[in-house]
């Protein structure tokens, strides 16, 4: 039996401000945006290529904004990852090349905290 993580939870303050960020500066697809019921409003959002989706909105969670573990993507470009980012209007860092993988860093408008990791030794990152 496979146990597959799927999606994550990302506490924000403005559900229209994270969606655009994500969508619009990130990159990730728009899965999902309902109010399935009177208080609660769903939007999830997948980045290219993965199985994990994040899930942000109204009436999800208790969590302050901002508050989310630390997460991280693996891309097979750590420099397209990075040019892609900046060029969107983006606060990323600068590429930071360690022996265990590649990685560039940046936060939501919220101040949650998210990782890119390029992995040298996979075939495609």
């Amino acid at each position: 039996m496979d146990w597959k993580l799927e999606l994550v939870f990302v506490p924000v303050s403005d559900v229209d401000r994270a969606k655009d960020f994500y969508v619009n500066k990130v990159g990730f697809h728009a899965d999902f945006d309902e109010r399935p019921m009177e208080g609660i409003r769903f939007v999830q959002l997948t980045p290219p290529g993965s199985a994990c989706s994040i899930c942000f909105g109204e009436g999800l969670t208790d969590a302050p904004p901002g508050s989310a573990p630390s997460l991280q993507m693996v891309v097979s470009d750590i420099q397209a990852a990075h040019t892609q980012l900046k060029a969107n209007g983006v606060d990323v860092s600068d590429v930071d090349i360690q022996a265990w993988g590649h990685f560039v860093n940046f936060a939501d408008p919220d101040g949650n905290k998210w990782a890119v990791q390029y992995i040298p030794s996979r075939p495609n990152g």
